[in-house]
């Protein structure tokens, strides 16, 4: 017990009838929110963090937790300083996501989601905080468009970071300005 950490964790949640969905093939909170948890010597117990994380960070937690050091082209970050520091930030200043080639794509900057469709050319934007179960659609909401806009533009940049191939821009070419 004084060197063995597990990691509970999945690659994707899963909706179940939520949204009219079945499955993990959505930009949803409940399908692109795994569970995470981890146990072991040094990692305190009974305490939740609430901070934006990839699933492709627990590599890194691994390494470091095992005393190596992270390769140069891991672009993911460990875990541990949360784990150590409740009050930790996060290291993303906006998480990506994507389902598919060219079906759908996600930015959440804080309390803010912009979902993109790009075959049916629709967006969505929720305030997940105030709206967890992302419920109440605000695109259409003119007071938004602003935000919108703001969220597509950190959207393209963060999706030329990950080498996203599908460029939106096209798309949405009023959102692009």
């Amino acid at each position: 017990m004084d060197n063995t950490y597990i990691i509970f964790t999945a690659d994707h949640g899963l909706a179940c009838g939520q949204h009219g969905l079945m499955g993990k093939q959505n930009m949803y909170e409940h399908s692109m929110r795994p569970p995470l948890i981890l146990v072991g010597k040094d990692i305190p117990q009974a305490e939740r963090r609430d901070v934006h994380v990839y699933l492709q960070d627990v590599m890194p937690t691994t390494l470091q937790l095992a005393g190596v050091s992270k390769p140069d082209h891991i672009e993911f970050n460990s875990l541990i300083p949360y784990i150590k520091d409740a009050e930790a930030q996060s290291a993303y200043d906006a998480i990506y996501g994507c389902y598919e080639k060219n079906l759908q794509r996600m930015i959440r900057v804080d309390d803010w989601k912009l979902i993109v469709y790009p075959k049916a050319k629709v967006v969505r934007l929720y305030n997940v905080a105030e709206d967890p179960h992302e419920m109440h659609d605000l695109a259409g909401h003119p007071a938004q468009k602003g935000r919108i806009a703001s969220l597509f533009q950190r959207f393209l940049s963060l999706s030329d970071d990950m080498d996203d191939g599908l460029d939106l821009a096209p798309i949405f070419p009023e959102l692009a300005e």
